[in-house]
């Protein structure tokens, strides 16, 4: 009877926005502002203090699993599993970011905690915007051990726009400098970007202060320059600035800062701030000045040169510049490096290697995608300093220490470089969609759709920090808001990997068939993206050539699944040789792969009853030395579904009954070398030696987080009767060195395969 009397009184309350004494005992006093993609001051300090942290830790665990952990009162503290419900876990999964749950643990799976329970017999309807607005027993009431900690199992799917909380403890008091810039003062730094040289400034109420120079080693100019993008550090002439700063009426907040460069953040470091009443406040010194070295991609008039930076160190599957997972060369081949004991100090050491700044993030847990191949390193201990990640402590590991799920990945500090400026998406749902306008010279204008992919609209969401390019849009009629008509930028022609539209190949006067407002170029961004990748080594173990007879073939010939010599043969007599193998394919990206298509277009296909989403899902190309192709190239459709998943993964996709089609995170499609059309047609091919070749997603249709990795390649050699393959390999797995020595394969030299 009282519980219902309360709700009523609840109704009530959320009506008219009172608030009942009768309901405290049931419902979690707020103590935080709820949680959004982006934190903001609350209004009155009095009535909120900052939002509610919430955490997932213990072990053994994937980075979207773990016990749930709550910082109240400057304390953190766990939840007791009690009456917990999925509806708990999902309110749980969204404040970390997470799109929803998929499960919850009870009896302290993940480990026992320390220190509080501060909540038990937590009741959530499930939409409640944090899980200090469910009802429980109050904050610090609870009749639990830590043996009865809750934990929960989120779906890994980041809500769009929602910032990564950083999954490593930085120990940054960020509340003593909350944001850190350089300010230009010769004329010339001021113009360009980025800032390398200047006067350190630190937020510091309503405007910028600065750091008094006494005692300033370059030790803390090492971990400024770290934090605003920046590798190295270079010395400054004080005697230059001195002259003009004395001038100047300056506002000094901190005393003194004792770094030891291996911080990566200035916070970090030790600091003495200025007493309020403090009469002279650096007297016999000036501000602190300084000045960095950026990396090559962010050399001034250098944009478009390779970047010559660590050859044995790279990042992939990142959708911004300077994140990625990491990837480390080892007897010319690629592999990752398992996340226990990741931390920021290692992903650090990692970014200035690749000429970025200090780390942003240690990312564990796969964030960016699984890597294939070998994991060569496992509890890397880097102090902070060193100049690669090679010369760091760490431990070989065997297959039973790490899985793939387990890959470490960082986010970069990189410099400011104002290119979001130029370019903006209008008129669509979300920040996420919309149509490109660009900016030339003062002028704002629409980009022509003629030509446009998936590789220019993903310059577009790199450019805008937006993540990845899930569409690229030819009509925007209908996201027509804007009072831009004039296009500025036609021919626009990009490789996938450019910083900015400006630095795709583009015509230099507009040139546009479509010239309509409603055919602009637009795009559709998300955070997350597919990454599909073949099994290169089951492709080189099913090999085998087949002699079919023609009569079993007229299905096949339907479909073109031969070559063009095979419409003057004998039907029904004689046969056709057929190079057969199985494809596996994998998806290790963080997003499930779909078609583009929408099932209205989907074509049937009575050989293989079903239905086919995709016209051309992978080229299978038989080549000579020269990259002609020997077997006419053939182009397969698929229908798309979840053949087998990992351990703890269901499948999603199915053919069967004009099901859903495409391939989950976590499992793959397995085109067997028995099906129909699953071979290269070499009836027509003499005996020697030749590359094989398969590229899946070949134009670019659905988006991907890699599309290095989506061709494969193998040395195949053929003596007119049987085939061998050789060094099956996708094609980024292998240094630039062994993919040279693979296309010199005896008979294949001067191959020029790309």
């Amino acid at each position: 009877m009282e519980k219902s009397r309360c709700r009523q009184q609840l109704a009530f309350v959320l009506l008219f926005g009172l608030w009942l004494p009768c309901c405290l005992t049931q419902t979690t006093p707020s103590n935080a502002a709820t949680p959004s993609p982006t934190p903001t001051p609350a209004p009155s300090p009095q009535a909120q203090t900052e939002r509610l942290k919430v955490r997932l830790t213990g072990y053994p665990r994937k980075h979207n699993e773990g016990r749930i952990e709550l910082f109240y009162k400057g304390e953190w503290g766990t939840i007791c599993d009690d009456d917990f419900s999925i509806a708990n876990a999902n309110v749980l999964c969204r404040q970390l970011g997470f799109v929803s749950a998929t499960g919850w643990t009870h009896s302290a799976k993940y480990g026992k905690g320390q220190g509080k329970i501060w909540l038990d017999n937590v009741l959530c309807n499930g939409g409640e915007k944090s899980i200090e607005f469910c009802k429980s027993r109050g904050w610090g009431n609870s009749d639990c051990t830590h043996d009865e900690d809750a934990g929960v199992v989120c779906q890994d799917e980041r809500i769009p726009g929602f910032l990564d909380p950083n999954v490593i403890d930085t120990h940054v008091d960020e509340n003593k400098v909350e944001e850190v810039r350089l300010r230009g003062v010769v004329s010339m730094s001021k113009k360009k970007l980025p800032i390398t040289e200047g006067v350190v400034e630190v937020k510091y109420k309503d405007g910028w202060a600065q750091i008094c120079d006494l005692g300033w080693t370059i030790k803390n100019t090492r971990v400024v320059c770290g934090m605003l993008g920046f590798p190295h550090e270079r010395k400054v002439n004080k005697n230059f600035y001195k002259l003009y700063l004395e001038r100047q009426k300056n506002n000094y907040h901190i005393h003194s800062v004792a770094c030891t460069g291996t911080e990566i953040h200035l916070a970090a470091c030790p600091l003495e701030f200025n007493k309020p009443n403090a009469t002279s406040s650096c007297e016999g010194g000036m501000p602190a000045v300084v000045s960095c070295m950026p990396g090559p991609l962010f050399m001034q008039n250098n944009l478009k040169k390779k970047p010559k930076t660590s050859s044995n160190v790279r990042l992939k599957g990142g959708a911004r510049l300077g994140e990625g997972r990491v990837e480390v060369l080892k007897n010319n081949e690629w592999g990752t490096i398992c996340d226990d004991r990741w931390n920021l100090n290692s992903a650090s050491v990692v970014c200035r290697e690749l000429g970025f700044g200090s780390a942003k993030d240690a990312l564990t847990g796969a964030r960016m995608g699984q890597g294939m191949g070998p994991i060569y390193m496992n509890e890397v201990k880097c102090v902070g300093l060193e100049k690669s990640i090679w010369n760091c402590p760490f431990k070989n590991i065997t297959s039973e220490d790490c899985k793939h799920t387990e890959d470490a990945a960082v986010r970069c500090n990189i410099p400011y470089m104002g290119l979001e400026n130029s370019i903006r998406i209008v008129g669509g749902r979300t920040s996420y969609e919309g149509r490109v306008e660009v900016q030339v010279g003062s002028k704002w204008g629409t980009v022509c759709s003629t030509g446009w992919t998936t590789k220019e609209a993903m310059v577009v969401c790199r450019q805008l920090g937006l993540g990845y390019s899930m569409h690229a849009i030819t009509e925007t009629w209908y996201w027509d808001s804007s009072n831009v008509t004039e296009m500025v930028m036609s021919g626009v022609k990009c490789t996938g990997s450019e910083m900015s539209l400006s630095q795709c190949q583009h015509h230099k006067t507009v040139s546009c068939q479509k010239a309509a407002a409603k055919f602009a170029a637009g795009v559709i961004c998300s955070e997350t993206a597919s990454d599909l990748v073949l099994n290169a080594p089951l492709v080189q173990q099913t090999v085998y050539i087949e002699d079919r007879p023609l009569h079993m073939l007229y299905c096949a010939a339907e479909e073109d699944c031969l070559s063009k010599s095979a419409a003057k043969a004998n039907w029904p007599y004689g046969h056709r040789r057929l190079l057969r193998f199985s494809s596996q394919i994998h998806n290790i990206g963080r997003a499930d792969f779909k078609p583009k298509a929408g099932r209205h277009s989907w074509v049937w296909h009575a050989c293989h009853g079903h239905y086919h989403s995709m016209d051309i899902f992978t080229h299978y190309d038989l080549l000579n030395a020269n990259g002609t192709k020997v077997a006419e190239g053939h182009k397969a459709s698929f229908c798309l579904e979840d053949t087998d998943c990992e351990e703890g993964i269901s499948k999603r996709y199915e053919c069967a009954n004009f099901g859903d089609q495409g391939i989950t995170v976590g499992c793959w499609d397995l085109y067997r070398h028995d099906i129909d059309c699953q071979w290269i047609d070499i009836t027509d091919v003499k005996p020697g030696n030749y590359i094989m070749q398969i590229v899946i997603n070949p134009n670019f249709e659905v988006a991907e987080s890699d599309f290095t990795n989506n061709a494969m390649k193998c040395n195949c050699k053929y003596d007119g009767n049987r085939i061998w393959f050789h060094n099956c390999h996708v094609g980024d797995a292998f240094s630039e060195e062994a993919e040279r020595r693979f296309e010199k394969y005896p008979g294949q030299l001067n191959n020029q395969i790309s």
